[in-house]
């Protein structure tokens, strides 16, 4: 998916040692992969790019857009600087830089629009600002559902009545045509009406309205050498008066027949009944519409994870080194963390005997505060883990159908909104095969029908093999009693498949399918996205 970003760049000054001056400034933006550097030292060699300059203005709106591909996997972070070009050259090395800004392309779609101050060298704050606005430019998956009759056509058979089918082409920029749709033979009848077909619009005419199509009319044979009836050209904007009741019709010509017959009108008309366009929401509709990612994780707490103590366990704390809990809960929770206005997470253990009684509990708060199991920011989850560890009696054994009824049940009651407003992301951290198999499928069965998916990492060395049957991608997961998901909603991955590569990579593999599994869930529901009436992607078409 790709968004365009619209800037706009405000300043009541531009900095406390001009800001009494009534200098004006011939600025321009630029936009750059942020790569740690310090802002302004110099030009970055991963410039995205920059816009026109507007001169004379302290409050520039600049009209180039920057075109990004944007992943929800993956943390891509952009950084926005200012400059102030002299007026006879328009270099970096003879700009006055004014000021920058750091963000993720994922807060920005997340917002929508994104305000920040803009920072001058050594990360001080002046007076100015910078605006930034996200709009989705590409992703059209709508469909539209197109009904055709006709009446009259000519008999191109001795013995019976022609055997009518219709193609539809599309004729491309570079003058070929690709066939779009074939529908079926209606056998010995001169007034055929077509069974109902879904197209795809980017099938029907690469998303734009005006593209010329090809309809032709034929007479079936058996031997495969069927018969001309006539054609007619449209397009999907005409076939678009054909909404809400009303019909498009056109005359079927025969050329030939055309060119010899003095009274010649036509070989049959052809009737378009139904033209309905299902629009198919996109991930991005959802998330500026106010979908918020409620991100929750679990972290197995049972005794095959070693005493925490001893350098050997997967839960020691090394000073310098995060442990593989840590490094699989920071790579996905940074991602997700964008798209969550409160930055407040939830963090619950499993395996462990708790405190002050020390009974085995396999849904705790690791704040152990039950009634909040809430953390701020993935830095809080972190600091509870850590803080945990010394006050938990590590056991078993490993269950995790209890923690994904626990997200499901906040799951269940979002339903009862009919919103787009929430979707949950749980996030299992475990060492080993689960022991309550049977009722794991049937929790991730009933979750499947939820705004829900779930994300397993298995920590360390034990075999996950039997773990895979959880991941639908070998085929269909069921219940216990056979029921098959609604979805597939489960995720697993070893993390010793990523111990050499970046965090990024196992944020990346365990995270790509979630805009299509957020996407499935709410189209499938026939949910819309919020505030359509005061967001609509611009990739919509027009009437």
């Amino acid at each position: 998916q790709v968004y365009q970003l619209l800037h706009s760049h405000k300043e009541s000054s531009v900095g406390e040692e001009i800001a009494n001056s009534t200098q004006l400034f011939d600025s321009w933006l630029l936009l750059a992969k942020y790569d740690g550097q310090q802002i302004g030292t110099s030009y970055p060699s991963t410039t995205v790019d920059r816009t026109e300059v507007i001169r004379t203005c302290i409050n520039p709106v600049f009209s180039k857009l920057f075109t990004v591909d944007f992943y929800f996997e993956e943390v891509q972070r952009l950084r926005f600087e200012v400059h102030d070009i002299s007026s006879n050259h328009n270099g970096l090395k003879e700009a006055d830089f004014l000021g920058g800004m750091e963000c993720t392309l994922g807060q920005i779609v997340s917002q929508r629009k994104l305000s920040k101050s803009l920072l001058k060298h050594g990360n001080t704050a002046g007076k100015s600002s910078i605006t930034v606005i996200a709009e989705e430019l590409s992703g059209n998956d709508d469909y539209v559902e197109l009904s055709f009759s006709a009446r009259k056509l000519d008999d191109k058979d001795f013995f019976s009545k022609s055997d009518p089918f219709l193609e539809i082409f599309r004729m491309n920029d570079d003058a070929t045509q690709q066939l779009v749709h074939r529908t079926e033979v209606v056998m010995n009848n001169l007034n055929p009406a077509w069974k109902t077909f879904k197209v795809s619009v980017n099938s029907l005419c690469s998303g734009d309205q005006d593209r010329r199509l090809k309809c032709i009319v034929w007479d079936w044979d058996s031997n495969g050498k069927h018969d001309f009836i006539g054609e007619f050209s449209s397009t999907f904007k005409e076939m678009r008066g054909a909404m809400e009741g009303r019909q498009v019709q056109w005359e079927c010509i025969n050329p030939k027949y055309k060119a010899k017959k003095k009274n010649y009108k036509n070989s049959g008309i052809v009737i378009l009944n139904q033209c309905k366009i299902h629009k198919m929401h996109s991930f991005l509709d959802y998330i500026m519409g106010g979908c918020q990612i409620q991100f929750t994780v679990a972290i197995d707490f049972t005794a095959s994870n070693g005493d925490p103590r001893n350098s050997c366990s997967l839960h020691y704390i090394h000073p310098y080194q995060p442990n593989e809990y840590l490094k699989a809960l920071v790579a996905v929770g940074e991602i997700c963390q964008d798209y969550d206005s409160d930055k407040m997470f939830p963090a619950f253990g499993f395996g462990a005997r708790i405190p002050p009684e020390y009974k085995v509990s396999h849904d705790f708060a690791i704040n152990f505060n039950e009634d909040n199991p809430e953390c701020a920011g993935i830095q809080g989850v972190v600091e509870a883990y850590q803080s945990c560890l010394p006050k938990l009696q590590l056991y078993g054994p490993t269950n995790i159908a209890p923690i994904i009824q626990k997200v499901a049940k906040s799951a269940s009651e979002e339903t009862n909104t009919k919103e787009a407003s929430q979707y949950f992301i749980l996030l299992i951290l475990t060492d080993g095969v689960i022991t309550d198999m049977a009722d794991t499928r049937e929790a991730i069965v009933h979750a499947s029908h939820l705004p829900m998916s779930v994300i397993i990492v298995g920590v360390g060395n034990a075999d996950f093999s039997d773990m895979q049957m959880l991941d639908g991608d070998d085929g269909i997961l069921r219940s216990p009693k056979g029921e098959p998901v609604l979805r597939d909603i489960v995720q697993f991955v070893p993390f010793r498949n990523f111990k050499h590569a970046s965090p990024a990579a196992l944020a990346k593999s365990v995270l790509a399918e979630v805009p299509n599994q957020v996407v499935d869930y709410y189209n499938g529901k026939g949910i819309k996205p919020k505030c359509m009436s005061d967001y609509e992607s611009s990739r919509t078409l027009a009437p």
